[in-house]
């Protein structure tokens, strides 16, 4: 192979791959998209939920659901350490849970709606602190 088709060989291979990280940055605004619009969703429901069981007859209350649990924990290390910024996976050694990359999203996806909420703030990338 000459080296003009060694160049052509290239430039076709940069081309395939600029197309590629196209097409990957507009699945990522898709799917940011999908997810703000998921995440309000969810706040929706919250407050939906808040409204109705302060309406319920005392003593009458469902358990709540595993997921407040989730917040109620991340919530009281905010509350124990207010001066602290914590990186999501620190948040979980410090809680004891599971330290995979999937359960850790998940909770980075909490921590942003706290953030939404204005409970936390974000001194640095990935990092969250409770806001004073």
């Amino acid at each position: 192979m000459n080296i003009s088709e060694l160049l052509a060989d290239l430039q076709v291979q940069h081309d395939e791959t600029t197309a590629r990280a196209g097409e990957l940055r507009d699945q990522i605004d898709h799917l940011t998209a999908a997810l703000a619009e998921t995440e309000a969703r969810l706040a929706d429901l919250a407050t939906t939920r808040k409204i109705i069981v302060e309406r319920v007859p005392r003593g009458t209350e469902p358990d709540p659901p595993e997921t407040n649990t989730a917040y109620q924990a991340i919530v009281n290390a905010f509350n124990q350490h207010p001066g602290r910024a914590f990186r999501a996976r620190e948040l979980h050694e410090l809680l004891g849970m599971p330290t995979d990359e999937a359960t850790v999203n998940v909770t980075r996806s909490r921590l942003g709606r706290l953030v939404r909420q204005g409970f936390l703030t974000q001194p640095g990338r990935g990092r969250y602190q409770k806001r004073t």
